[in-house]
């Protein structure tokens, strides 16, 4: 299987037009056999395969049946999506994040490496990998536990834990970074003028850069554990929700833009790129679902294509029979990078994710940043006065118009009576069972955040 992959992608051909291949591996008439299905990327992404696939198997379905096969519409074709982002990418939206963008570029960094990258050199056939795989209860408590104290989603807590690792990651003079450039690659897919892409089949991708700074944190107690690795969580969070429209508006910038596009290329390139993939179902065994070779397939890459960062780290959820695993690949070039410094780095990033995990289970862990402020705006310093008076919050608001009229008559005369207190007196016939009552009152208003707030 592995070698007819390699064939397979050997032979799609772009500029013939040739951007698909298919094997079928036959194991005779009593095994299930394997169907190789080889994609040039640029008609196929990784979310266009959770597209075709089940259209795949509804479409045998059909065939088997001795019906026609038929397909959901597309909402916005890919063609319509690509003269969406021409034209979006001039508009002032966009225009007005350049400075940003080149403020951030400009900013000092601290390199993963000296030497730049050396396109004949370093390229995919020579590069380096190897795997990392998070136990099943630790990846659980990841998906679950963290966010939901921290108020974060999963992607701004694993940049945190990389961005604790390469901050601490020690120079030959023993001193740790103070900032690092990172790339992030996404899916893409952003909501634009109404496109709808939710069953649109294509390469879809984005790539910003963020700069993570230390700051007035103190890394190596990050590293350990605790409170301070909770505050470090908060910290990055801010700093990468700074980011304008979740980073769609740089690749706009640096390739469609013809004022901005040398401007930015002429600025610092992060040397380390990450890419979470998201969460993906295992193989079932059934058909059309993922066969167990399939890691055995490789990147299909073509060995010649230079690399464009030094280090590389794709990360995915895989659900298993254990329950869910993060499995994290990590690429780099082994001639600006020795393999024990890389894997130091990814066992580093995997202790920051358990400490993540073991603070976020501890009372009063977690809590708001200013970012979860839709309304108000206030210092984590504020927001942490405020938690510590009343404990967990779910959302700080502003009082509404009638509030202040409320509150300032009030505080006007505090001693008199208060003309806005209304008391309502219900006579209630039969026997009253006060905690079925308690319980009633307690679901409505666990229901409704408007009568929480």
């Amino acid at each position: 299987v592995a070698a007819e992959a390699q064939a397979a992608a050997r032979r799609l051909a772009p500029a013939a037009g040739v951007m698909l291949q298919a094997v079928w591996f036959d194991a005779g008439a009593g095994a299930q056999g394997r169907l190789l299905l080889s994609v040039h990327h640029l008609a196929v992404d990784g979310v266009s395969w959770r597209i075709l696939t089940p259209d795949l198997a509804a479409a045998a379905g059909a065939i088997a049946a001795g019906r026609e096969p038929e397909t959901e519409p597309v909402g916005t074709s890919f063609r319509q999506w690509a003269r969406l982002l021409e034209a979006y990418a001039l508009s002032p939206a966009v225009a007005g994040e350049l400075a940003v963008w080149t403020g951030l570029l400009q900013a000092p960094a601290t390199p993963l490496v000296a030497v730049p990258l050396d396109p004949a050199r370093d390229v995919a056939g020579s590069a380096a990998h190897f795997g990392l795989t998070l136990p099943a209860p630790l990846t659980r408590a990841l998906l679950t536990r963290v966010p939901a104290a921290f108020h974060a989603g999963i992607d701004e807590v694993l940049l945190s834990g990389l961005a604790v690792a390469l901050l601490g990651r020690r120079d030959g003079a023993g001193s740790s970074a103070d900032a690092v450039l990172i790339d992030v690659e996404g899916h893409g897919r952003a909501e634009i003028a109404g496109a709808d892409l939710s069953r649109t089949v294509g390469w879809f991708t984005s790539l910003h850069p963020i700069r993570v700074a230390a700051g007035a944190l103190d890394i190596a107690s990050a590293q350990s554990g605790g409170l301070a690795i909770g505050r470090a969580l908060k910290a990055f969070k801010e700093q990468l929700r700074a980011v304008p429209g979740r980073g769609l508006g740089y690749g706009l910038l640096r390739h469609l833009d013809p004022a901005a596009g040398p401007r930015l290329a002429g600025l610092a390139a992060p040397q380390v790129l990450f890419n979470y993939l998201g969460r993906q179902a295992g193989g079932t065994g059934v058909d059309w679902s993922e066969a167990p070779e399939a890691d055995e397939l490789g990147s299909g890459c073509d060995p010649r294509q230079p690399l464009t960062h030094a280090l590389e780290i794709n990360a995915v959820t895989r659900d298993g029979a254990e329950g869910p695993t993060l499995e994290a690949t990590w690429t780099y070039a082994p001639a600006l990078l020795e393999r024990g410094e890389v894997e130091a780095l990814a066992q580093s990033w995997f202790r920051a994710l358990e400490g993540f995990v073991r603070h976020a289970a501890e009372p009063g862990a977690g809590g708001l940043t200013p970012s979860d402020l839709g309304l108000l705006a206030l210092s984590q310093d504020e927001i942490e006065a405020l938690e510590g008076r009343f404990g967990a919050l779910e959302d700080i608001l502003p009082l509404t118009p009638l509030q202040e009229g409320l509150l300032f008559h009030a505080l006007y005369e505090g001693e008199g009576a208060d003309v806005y207190t209304v008391q309502f007196e219900l006579d209630l016939d039969g026997a009253l069972e006060a905690a079925r009552l308690e319980a009633a009152v307690a679901a409505l208003v666990a229901r409704h955040s408007a009568l929480r707030a």
